[in-house]
């Protein structure tokens, strides 16, 4: 592991913190995991592997992190605050769906670069995986399908909660902020 990806995964581990203190829902918010999720195809989906198994393994990397992102979603609180704007907050549950995604992330690049990646090469070969940068691939969409499903379930919940506010240009700080 890079210090580059050891500072992505310990931030993506704090994200959780900033989810569970009560924001408004604003384009900032949404915005932001959108543009991460760019960079991060960009910066790491070089190619997606179609030999053997390889895209069997991308879809259940993608369709994990897209399950955990509407889990985190729907047991995210969605409500308006005092001024009529869309605010969510994570609870425990929210907040556990998003560490399973990111501790298990976590968890196989540490498991790969520190005495588990025979086990992995030998894992791939007896299951039809072609290349590593399958895992890349199943990994990075993993990440890609938690976050951009998780912005997505709660920013429609916020929209349905108050449309006539939704998206209005707030900060991203707490419940009480005024409207810019």
């Amino acid at each position: 592991m890079t210090t580059t990806d050891w500072i992505i995964d310990l931030a993506l581990i704090g994200v959780v913190f900033l989810q569970v203190r009560s924001r408004r829902i604003s384009r900032l918010l949404v915005l932001v995991p959108v543009g991460l999720a760019a960079w991060a195809a960009s910066a790491y989906l070089r190619v997606i592997p179609t030999g053997g198994n390889d895209l069997l393994l991308i879809g259940l990397g993608l369709s994990l992190g897209v399950g955990l992102g509407l889990l985190a979603g729907v047991s995210t609180k969605v409500t308006a605050d005092g001024e009529g704007y869309p605010v969510s907050q994570a609870g425990a549950a929210a907040a556990i769906f998003w560490l399973v995604g990111v501790g298990a992330r976590f968890a196989f690049q540490l498991y790969a670069t520190h005495g588990g990646a025979h086990a992995i090469a030998r894992f791939s070969a007896s299951h039809s995986i072609t290349s590593s940068d399958a895992w890349t691939a199943a990994l990075v969409l993993m990440a890609i399908g938690e976050a951009l499903l998780r912005t997505g379930v709660v920013a429609y919940r916020g929209y349905r909660v108050a449309p006539d506010r939704f998206l209005a240009r707030t900060s991203m700080m707490g419940v009480g902020d005024r409207a810019q």
